[in-house]
């Protein structure tokens, strides 16, 4: 599970108000709910597109502190989706996820992976 951080001065609830709905528009039906860490997370088991096995996603609330958003991608492996002749699902795939980290996050994927290395040098041990 990934968490993500909204840009500076943004929240979560502001950039995508229906999460829920935003969740099915990109990846399908909402079919249950999980908890993971004590936040109650979208779960869509059979998502539309191919390279998909199931997503799980949601806001992740902590009280004082800005929330994030929660995104797990589970991805079948990629011989077995092109060996169905699906190649094209997956450039639409990665495209879903990124549009949908954008609009929810207002990061695009490199500054999200800017800010996944920061985090990274931040937790490192001092030596």
């Amino acid at each position: 599970m990934k968490e993500y951080k909204m840009r500076r001065g943004e929240h979560l609830d502001d950039r995508m108000p229906d999460l829920k709905g935003s969740v099915e528009e990109y990846f399908g039906e909402i079919t249950d709910t999980e908890e993971w860490q004590g936040h109650e997370l979208y779960v869509v088991e059979d998502p539309e597109n191919p390279v998909f096995d199931r997503i799980v996603a949601g806001a992740a609330e902590y009280g004082g502190k800005k929330d994030k958003l929660a995104v797990h991608f589970e991805e079948r492996p990629a011989e077995d989706v092109i060996a169905e002749g699906n190649a094209d699902a997956a450039a639409d795939a990665v495209d879903a996820k990124n549009e949908f980290l954008l609009e929810a996050t207002g990061r695009d994927a490199k500054s999200r992976r800017d800010s996944l290395k920061r985090e990274v040098e931040d937790d490192a041990p001092d030596y």
